[in-house]
């Protein structure tokens, strides 16, 4: 009642000037694209976001998040550079919800709300070729976060090609994130006895990829003229570490990995290398002092000896990070933007790949710029009063680096469109077509005709999602029409790859879906 008389008093002040936004008109949408792919039944958030009913009944936390720019998590400036999967909010969908909340969070025609994305708690890929689990770990996240470190055996025999990698959380609601490493000669070691195993503890060991709420399996573009993978050896274990949050004490998870290889003798694979070519491993941060760092690769005046192509950008730091920045330059030279982090979080971090492969010619550097607040203004420093604080492993030292997806250069690396090519790769591991409404040819090529079991009214609706939850395209419904055609395009006029959609429709109220594929 205190934030319904907060928003009549706001709805007042601002007056006539903001536009009446509804639920089912303006503001559903916005949910579905940004919100709930972490807060749907199931998903990794505590709350579903997916109804009018679910948002009306968390308001006033909605409208904090939003309004302080807490949700929907996205560290990384977009002004910097582009990248796949921007959960964040534009300036007008922002200004969309918030007057939304003012006026009264307006319903509108609830049988015109948009038909929501599908999502299941399943897999998105399916069985692999190798899954490692952990065992089923109590969280012990009571006062403090809980870091834990796993080491599973691979029990691999021959080499093998990562093309694909899935984290499946075994408890959607307290995974904060997980890290998946091959520890190449299986010299990490399990450990949750402590609660700060929050990285390995060999150099050997190298990060493959990432999970945090909201993300999407690692899938490298596996067809022609694009097939790209990371190599596992014999002997090797994959080692995950773990992160549950404060509060999720008792509660108990099996994260699992799903490892997908391309077939023994796959030919024309290019090779990508994942680790922390950024880096300085021997820093002091003085108690009561903001300290900047600086760090460069390679060292020494001559650059890098060959050119690379670089997919992705992790830049990772701990709980006395205020901001960090990553680039490549040369003297004279343009620069290859690849992060800004203004406002750094501890609690929100990821592999952000970018939306074309960015090239760093040779002779270039790689270069970090870091920020540490170890003072007492730092209200997630873990030490009061603040003490010197040293890099490290623990949650409570300090670190400063900044992991890369990357590989040799090729020409016209830079024009590949990693969307489309990732895309194209989905359909290699989907082959269970279900659903209720009638779809011919499923798969298809370039277009299939979608039937629904009623005819369209003026308010309903036909969208095409991704397997992920992005919306694909709004299929036009003509009244007392029954079936629709999709030619395979987005909403921006160009035709997708390969890939498994949803055909999310709202008939006469209501909500129907099918799993549909494209194939060449």
């Amino acid at each position: 009642m205190k934030f319904r008389s907060f928003l009549i008093v706001a709805n007042i002040l601002v007056g006539f000037h903001s536009t009446a936004q509804t639920w089912s008109g303006d503001v559903a949408q916005i949910f579905y694209d940004k919100c709930t792919k972490c807060h749907h039944s199931g998903g990794a958030a505590p709350n579903s976001l997916m109804t009018f009913n679910e948002v009306n009944a968390m308001a006033g936390l909605v409208y904090q998040c939003i309004n302080q720019n807490e949700m929907p998590p996205w560290p990384p400036d977009n002004n910097y550079q582009q990248y796949l999967h921007d959960r964040s909010l534009t300036s007008a969908e922002k200004t969309t919800i918030l007057n939304w909340l003012n006026n009264g969070l307006p319903e509108g025609n609830a049988a015109s709300t948009p038909p929501p994305p599908v999502y299941t708690n399943n897999t998105f890929l399916g069985n692999g070729d190798l899954t490692v689990q952990i065992p089923t770990y109590m969280s012990k996240a009571l006062t403090h976060d809980d870091y834990v470190c796993f080491s599973i055996p691979t029990n691999l025999t021959q080499n093998r090609t990562i093309k694909a990698v899935e984290v499946v959380p075994g408890n959607r609601e307290i995974v904060h994130h997980a890290l998946v490493y091959v520890d190449p000669t299986s010299a990490e070691n399990t450990d949750t006895i402590g609660g700060n195993c929050a990285s390995p503890s060999n150099a050997t060991t190298k990060l493959v990829t990432g999970y945090t709420p909201g993300a999407t399996p690692m899938i490298l573009p596996s067809i022609d003229p694009l097939k790209l993978g990371i190599d596992v050896g014999p002997g090797s274990s994959i080692y995950l570490t773990m992160h549950y949050p404060m509060g999720s004490y008792g509660a108990y998870d099996s994260t699992k990995v799903i490892i997908h290889f391309y077939p023994v003798g796959t030919t024309g694979v290019r090779q990508i290398s994942a680790g922390p070519l950024i880096a300085d491993n021997n820093f002091n941060l003085p108690a009561n002092q903001v300290t900047n760092l600086t760090a460069q690769f390679p060292g020494g005046s001559t650059g890098l000896p060959a050119s690379y192509s670089v997919l992705s950008v992790f830049p990772h730091m701990h709980l006395l990070g205020k901001n960090i920045k990553a680039y490549a330059f040369k003297p004279n030279m343009d620069t290859v933007k690849f992060v800004n982090v203004p406002k750094w979080n501890f609690m929100w971090q990821d592999f952000y790949f970018f939306q074309h492969m960015q090239k760093v010619p040779n002779g270039y550097f790689l270069k970090g710029e870091a920020t540490y607040d170890n003072t007492t203004n730092n209200l997630n420093n873990p030490h009061n009063p603040p003490q010197n604080v040293s890099s490290g492993f623990n949650t409570t030292d300090e670190m400063f680096l900044v992991y890369f997806h990357y590989m040799p250069y090729q020409n016209g690396d830079e024009n590949y469109d990693l969307n489309q090519y990732v895309n194209a790769s989905v359909g290699e591991y989907y082959n269970n077509i279900t659903g209720d409404i009638s779809v011919s040819p499923n798969p298809f090529n370039h277009g299939c005709d979608i039937t629904l079991p009623k005819k369209f009214s003026a308010d309903d609706h036909v969208y095409i999602y991704s397997a992920s939850g992005e919306l694909i395209r709004k299929l036009p419904c003509i009244n007392g029409v029954q079936s629709l055609h999709w030619d395979g395009f987005n909403e921006q006029g160009k035709e997708l790859g390969n890939g498994v959609f949803f055909v999310s429709a709202r008939i006469q109220g209501e909500l129907l879906s099918k799993k549909i594929m494209k194939l060449d």
